[in-house]
């Protein structure tokens, strides 16, 4: 049997298993009347969605859409055309006037003219591996002026803390709100990270990576489109690349983060854990034994990098005093 063969699933029986976990898990452990989550008008949270639907009923399932510029209209739309096609209940919340309030515009641009001081009012800009860097998480900053034209620079490591720093502010605020509507209806936060995202830590500590359960954070992306073709999710959004909806300028998962196709990347992910050589991932993945390597250094390495991420606080004794 092959890699690709190996992560194929049975799409019913996934369903039921994870359907019956939220179900025991939110009503159950949590002791929750039912969930929220934040629909991107991406597959995962699309997925998510369904199978809240599918455990819980649409009555239990609420679909926050949290738009902060103009350029995100598809992704409000979609989000909607989803939260419709399930039946579930869906609220706006526009997050640009937040995050004006905290700052989060203006340290952006502080934080990128320190390297284009031209950089202000109508440019946009985004965080991009550099192409010589695959595999070593090796950042550039592409901007684009007002009237369209594109240069890049690389970055040097205090810029690109403090310009990420500043971004996260996305990610916090929309998950306060999240937790304030979770509140107020006695509702569990759901996560919609996938396996690799969760596996390699792309997500925003007490950001997107705050929840009360992450149903999918087993399933490799490839899997979670099998499961969005098994609930009939619009085409546009399973065709759609998967993006980061962080920075002004269009930008993929893997020109941001991941660096290589995501489904390339599951085959890789899985073929490290099971020990399989490089070689071998070369032979089946299509990919040259060099950027075999690179992958499953870099997978290692973003393990280590994320273990922070998924650390709880640090006590000096434990509640019992001992």
């Amino acid at each position: 049997m092959g890699l690709r063969d190996a992560l194929a699933i049975d799409r019913p029986q996934s369903v039921r298993a994870i359907t019956g976990a939220i179900r025991e898990q939110v009503l159950g452990t949590l002791r929750r009347r039912g969930v929220v989550l934040g629909l991107s008008g991406g597959v995962d949270s699309s997925v998510v969605a369904a199978l809240c639907q599918r455990a819980l009923g649409p009555d239990r399932v609420l679909g926050l859409l949290m738009p902060e510029r103009a350029g995100e209209e598809d992704a409000l739309r979609l989000g909607r055309q989803v939260a419709e096609q399930l039946g579930i209940r869906s609220l706006v919340e526009v997050i640009g006037p937040t995050l004006e309030a905290v700052g989060c515009y203006a340290r952006q641009t502080d934080a990128i003219r320190r390297v284009v001081p031209e950089y202000g009012e109508g440019w946009g800009c985004k965080l991009v591996l550099g192409p010589e860097a695959r595999g070593l998480s090796v950042y550039q900053l592409t901007v684009q002026d007002p009237a369209g034209a594109c240069r890049t620079v690389r970055l040097v490591p205090e810029v690109l803390l403090e310009l990420v720093a500043a971004t996260n502010f996305k990610q916090r605020v929309r998950k306060m709100l999240e937790y304030h509507h979770a509140d107020r209806l006695r509702y569990a936060v759901v996560g919609t990270p996938n396996r690799l995202e969760y596996d390699q830590g792309f997500y925003v500590k007490n950001g997107d990576g705050a929840a009360d359960l992450k149903p999918i954070a087993h399933l490799y992306k490839t899997q979670v489109y099998a499961l969005a073709a098994h609930f009939g999710i619009p085409e546009e959004i399973r065709t759609r690349p998967p993006t980061t909806e962080t920075y002004s300028l269009p930008q993929t998962q893997e020109e941001f983060f991941f660096g290589l196709p995501l489904a390339t990347l599951d085959l890789c992910l899985y073929a490290h854990d099971q020990g399989i050589s490089t070689q071998a991932l070369a032979e089946e993945a299509g990919i040259a034994p060099a950027v075999a390597q690179a992958a499953y250094r870099e997978i290692e390495t973003r393990r280590r990098a994320g273990a922070y991420l998924q650390a709880p606080p640090l006590l000096v004794a434990d509640e019992r005093g001992g």
